[in-house]
């Protein structure tokens, strides 16, 4: 079993590997460094609204201009540990190519990525 902490406090995180998603997930594709989480305790963090304006790719044939996340910090000691994107899997079936649509236009679960240099993690 993996505990996962946080570096600035070493508290204890309650992130279960059961809610980890593979690496190779479409969305962490390029991102080295990070752990995906599809659900975390909330009580372990705070959150901040961080949306911002620029290009990002969506899909494989869109490209968005605005990217909603949240900042995860630490509720113990205010350490940023990452961000919550909400481009997880579809709460509903998919559209257009390969079931992809745009992150905007459908509903998709939250994904809480986790950076590995922010956390302590052993097991």
């Amino acid at each position: 079993m993996t505990i996962y902490y946080c570096k600035g406090c070493n508290r204890c995180l309650n992130l279960s590997d059961e809610y980890l998603f593979p690496p190779n997930a479409y969305f962490d594709a390029g991102n080295k460094g990070t752990l995906s989480f599809s659900a975390v305790d909330k009580t372990d963090f705070r959150q901040k609204e961080d949306n911002s304006c620029f290009p990002f790719f969506e899909t494989l044939d869109s490209w968005g201009l605005q990217r909603h996340r949240t900042k995860l910090t630490c509720a113990a000691c205010g350490k940023r540990l990452g961000y919550i994107y909400y481009d997880g899997p579809y709460a509903e079936g998919g559209i257009g190519q390969y079931g992809l649509g745009h992150t905007q236009m459908i509903p998709r679960h939250p994904r809480y990525r986790l950076k590995r240099e922010a956390m302590r993690i052993s097991g």
